[in-house]
Order: C-alpha cells, then structure tokens, then sequence
C-alpha cells in the first residue's frame, strides 16, 4: 500500500502524531511557478483545535508565503507570513527579528522540515545550521529559531534544536522527495488506499 497517493503534477499524503492525538492530510502540487501546499490538521490536545495551512513554494522549494487558519471553540485566528527579501512579514509588518531565517517552521506538521531537509547535502557529515521562523500552531507566534540537520544516510537524518527547544533531538526518515517519513517522537506517514 503506498505511503502517498501520486501523479506527475499531484502529490497527497497524511501524517499522524505519535505523541498525541492528531491527523493531518497534505495536498501538494506542483504549479507552473513552483508548487502550492494545503493541508488541514486536527489536533488533539489543548481543548482540540484545527489548523488549516497553504505554502506557496518556489521551484527549488523556498517558502514564499504561508497562510495559516486556526479554529476552536473560541472561534478563529488567522496568519499570513511573507517573505520579504531577505526577512519576513507577519500580517503584513516586516518584523526585522526574522532577518536572515532561512525558512518557516509550523509546529503542527512536519511537511515544513522538507523545505530545509531538501537543502543538505547527501553525503555523510553533512550538516546544515539554519534559523527559521517557529509559528506555534497552538497560537500562532511567530518567533525566530535555531536547528542543525545531520545527514547520517539516504533518507535518514538527524534534527537537533538549537533554539526555542534546545536539547530537543529526533530522527528523520524521508523519502526520495524529502518528505517526512518518520520524526521520531513526533509524526509518522499513515498508508493512503488507492
């Protein structure tokens, strides 16, 4: 049974978190100016709550915007974050604390991971240090952060929190895309019937 459900132009796949009650569904695709995410997420914890998440991607899979809806029992909440040259806009204000990170990284799901795992190089010792923009899915904050990818092999990789959660390691496993396969503590990708 395959891990995602594919096309040449069309991918779609589904995470579940292993250390709480949560699932998401990915649908990625690539588009004539690079690719275009949308994924909805439940999650299980802090009185349950939705999020529903769009990346708009360049063709070497750098984050260009990321749009970010959270629903509970309170009501609604939305995100925008946009890159901004060399920085990035929340909400429409440039917030110069995020000048120079890399990438955003959405707690909620491990799809963000691609965009940075997709940069190492594939050779064993490589290692990549990048700050990113952390946005908190449990409420939306966007600070900046600090993580290190080790490359260990082919499709295994190693996360190390240097930032808000330093001393937080795991395990990658991904696919031939990049993907996550496996986080360790985290998510795993759910089998899709086709």
């Amino acid at each position: 049974m395959p891990l995602v459900r594919s096309s040449a132009a069309f991918t779609q796949m589904c995470w579940r978190r292993i250390d709480a009650a949560g699932l998401e569904l990915l649908a990625l695709a690539r588009v004539a100016d690079g690719f275009h995410a949308e994924s909805s997420v439940i999650c299980g914890w802090n009185g349950g709550f939705r999020v529903d998440h769009a990346w708009q991607l360049t063709p070497d899979w750098r984050a260009l915007s990321l749009r970010i809806e959270r629903r509970d029992a309170d009501g609604r909440r939305t995100l925008l974050l946009e890159r901004a040259g060399g920085g990035w806009r929340v909400d429409g204000v440039r917030r110069a604390d995020l000048d120079g990170a890399e990438e955003p990284d959405l707690s909620v799901t491990p799809f963000c991971n691609t965009l940075i795992v997709r940069k190492i190089p594939a050779r064993e010792g490589a290692s990549l240090t990048v700050d990113t923009a952390y946005v908190n899915g449990d409420d939306l904050t966007v600070a900046r952060s600090r993580q290190r990818y080790d490359y260990k092999a082919p499709g295994r990789l190693r996360y190390i929190d240097q930032g808000l959660f330093a001393g937080f390691e795991a395990d990658l496993l991904v696919d031939e895309e990049g993907l996550v396969r496996h986080y360790q503590h985290l998510f795993e990708r759910v089998d899709l019937d086709t």
